[in-house]
């Protein structure tokens, strides 16, 4: 993307005579076809020269339908975060769970908990890996809208739901657009907005996880002491405020100019370059779709994009990091972030204080998201990502040690501060900073692909650590409480080792520069020393 002012005439001529709509892909040619080297080169230098405000009054739209596509995640946060609420609500648990002698008083037994949480990922596991191939087919924007159209229609299988086994398939079903979102959203991000910007438009997924827990925090917090059905009916039909309105502002947004320069429709990609600059520059956007061509044309493999290909050279090192920092986010206390309510009732805490302090979790991380716009800018992605996952190890010791210090009204407010302190950490580091990194590592052409697999490895590691977190906390099961800290610490130290090890640091990359280092086998500790030239192809 480029806002240049410079004109160059032969560049319109240019993108008039390659095919529009009804051309094939770009890489689906045999040769590379011609582009405007120079002023592909002259688009690059102005977004590496770009301060991040620059950057911002230069596009504003593209920051503000990023700022759309994003708000598909509160959906999601919203029923992850509201099955961890009904758990912990009186009324669910009287009208779905079963009668504890131990705590006197009714509870949802720790297998329905975990299927409860799981039958959400399960849905999405499947949804993700829709997304791909149709995002790859038709569109980021249409494979969205039909997402939110689907989720529409099974938000009354949940709302009419009557037993377990219905709340369970309603949250199967209402998985499979989330899975759409959570692959569609990060790479449509990193595709429309300049480089300067890509930090924090992938950061603000991680921001809207956390208005979506914000949302549901209040609603349950104002609903969950009433004693009757409305305690869990009226949150989940709330859900119904998102989808529509989400989907007329997405009919009008523009595709990504990236997804259009892989098909070959370069004036379309001309089109939504103009629509995502500021209008009242005189800028020049067939250099910024030379640039997209001048990448694609390095990442030409075979004909059409492939899940194979995902596995192959150095794909496989590009599609195992994306993999691994999704997986990773299920064991560096993110569970504890999700469970927080359930989390501080066993800690000892009062119904009312629980779901005060969840609703005071979910606020302070959305704080931490906004400050670590600030650290990814200036830091960059390795540093605080690395670095958070290891000072998290560190408090979940210590929550660790709290728990195992005795039974008394001081240990149960130790556990429950750095149970809070570990969800706030974890969006301040780790979490913002993954969001970066899935947007950016994976190659271009691959990228509706390689985010879905990747989201695809968070569900597989999710949904054992759901049970597992369920059966450490349950007071039938194991009731390890914040005992549980230990598991955790002992998960994130390895995951801090590995992104240590293999994670490069990309800030202030262009995808050129990313794709030529990838190619030439540059240790991950090695980039922020290396230097691409802006002339360099391989």
């Amino acid at each position: 993307m480029n806002n240049d002012i410079t004109e160059k005439p032969t560049s319109q001529s240019e993108v008039e005579a390659q095919p529009t709509s009804t051309g094939g892909p770009v890489y689906d040619v045999d040769q590379k076809v011609d582009y405007d080297r120079t002023g592909a080169i002259d688009a690059e230098k102005i977004e590496h020269d770009m301060t991040v405000l620059q950057a911002v009054k230069a596009y504003p739209a593209a920051s503000w339908w990023a700022f759309v596509i994003s708000c598909t995640i509160i959906m999601e946060s919203y029923c992850v975060f509201l099955m961890g609420q009904f758990i912990a609500t009186h009324r669910f648990a009287k009208d779905f769970g079963v009668w504890s002698e131990k705590k006197h008083d009714w509870i949802i037994e720790a297998s329905w908990q975990s299927a409860f949480q799981c039958s959400g990922p399960v849905g999405a596991f499947i949804g993700v890996f829709i997304a791909g191939p149709i995002t790859s087919w038709i569109g980021y924007r249409w494979t969205t809208i039909g997402g939110l159209m689907f989720l529409n229609a099974f938000i009354f299988i949940f709302y009419f739901g009557n037993s377990q086994g219905m709340f369970l398939a309603a949250q199967i079903l209402e998985g499979i657009p989330w899975g759409i979102f959570i692959a569609n959203a990060p790479a449509y991000c990193a595709e429309i907005v300049p480089l300067r910007l890509r930090a924090p438009a992938t950061q603000m997924l991680q921001m809207f996880w956390a208005i979506g827990s914000i949302i549901v925090g209040g609603i349950t917090y104002h609903y969950q002491s009433r004693d009757d059905p409305s305690a869990y009916r009226v949150p989940i039909a709330l859900q119904w405020m998102f989808p529509t309105p989400l989907a007329i502002l997405l009919y009008i947004a523009p595709e990504s100019p990236w997804w259009l320069v892989r098909k070959g429709r370069l004036a379309e990609a001309e089109k939504a370059v103009k629509r995502l600059g500021r209008a009242s520059s005189g800028d020049n956007p067939a250099d910024a779709v030379a640039m997209m061509r001048r990448t694609i044309e390095l990442e030409k493999s075979e004909k059409r994009p492939s899940l194979v290909e995902l596995w192959k050279g150095t794909d496989l090192y590009r599609t195992l990091i994306v993999c691994g920092v999704y997986a990773s986010q299920n064991l560096t206390g993110n569970l504890i972030a999700n469970q927080a309510v359930y989390f501080f009732k066993q800690a000892g805490m009062a119904d009312n204080t629980a779901f005060a302090l969840g609703l005071i979790t979910s606020a302070l991380q959305w704080i931490m998201v906004m400050l670590s716009w600030i650290l990814t800018t200036y830091l960059g992605r390795r540093t605080i990502y690395v670095y958070g996952q290891f000072i998290s190890c560190a408090f979940l010791v210590a929550l660790g040690i709290a728990a195992s210090v005795g039974v008394s009204k001081a240990a149960s407010n130790a556990q429950a501060s750095l149970g809070l302190i570990v969800s706030v950490l974890f969006c301040l580091g780790p979490a913002p900073a993954s969001w970066v990194i899935i947007g950016e590592t994976s190659s271009v052409r691959l990228r509706p692909l390689t985010t879905g697999v990747g989201r695809g490895a968070y569900y597989l590691v999710n949904i054992p650590c759901i049970f597992l977190a369920s059966y450490m906390l349950n007071t039938d099961k194991w009731n390890l409480g914040g005992k549980s800290g230990y598991v955790w610490a002992g998960t994130a130290f390895i995951c801090t080792l590995m992104a240590w090890i293999w994670i490069p640091e990309m800030k202030h990359r262009s995808f050129r520069e990313i794709d030529i280092l990838f190619q030439r086998h540059v240790p991950a500790r090695k980039w922020k020393q290396t230097v691409v030239g802006i002339n360099d192809d391989e």
